[in-house]
């Protein structure tokens, strides 16, 4: 899904809420906030996010792929089991529905933690770096500890994080 895409949907996803009389927050993270907000890639194979009310979100999601023969999954909310505390700001602010994008020191965190070494995950930390202007691996396992404990991060995030720096 392009990032134009991503933004009709999120339009028509406002509608249906609209039409149900509801008022509905989702927060965007992974390849969605990559696209929209860094510009890092044209496009993302699904939505990762976290939303409320979260059953009615659902079905309002629900509504809007079968009206555009998309997966109904394709806002998902998978990612929640990895989420904790953090800030976050307003992406769009819509009459029914709020979309939130993390701030980009936790969506550093989130996709370093992950330590998946593919070639979008590889390139979306690297806009992550740059755009925070860290210099220094050091820098990035500070931010890191900042929300995760030190026995969550695993050795392949670190050889991860170091391999980037060196290059």
């Amino acid at each position: 899904m392009e990032s134009e895409q991503i933004l009709h949907h999120r339009h028509q996803l406002n509608t249906e809420l609209e039409r149900r009389g509801l008022k509905g927050e989702i927060c965007l993270y992974g390849g969605a906030v990559m696209c929209l907000v860094y510009n890092a890639r044209p496009s993302t194979k699904d939505i990762d996010a976290v939303f409320a009310p979260a059953q009615e979100m659902r079905d309002a999601i629900v509504r809007v792929a079968e009206e555009n023969s998309l997966d109904a999954d394709w806002i998902n909310d998978a990612v929640k089991g990895y989420v904790i505390k953090h800030e976050q700001r307003v992406l769009l602010n819509l009459s029914n529905l709020q979309v939130y994008v993390p701030e980009p020191d936790y969506l550093l965190a989130m996709k370093a933690l992950a330590a998946r070494v593919d070639a979008s995950d590889r390139q979306d930390v690297q806009v992550l770096i740059r755009a925070l202007k860290i210099t220094q691996a050091d820098e990035v396992f500070r931010i890191l500890r900042s929300y995760y404990p030190r026995h969550e991060i695993k050795p392949a995030t670190q050889y991860f994080i170091e391999e980037l720096f060196q290059q």
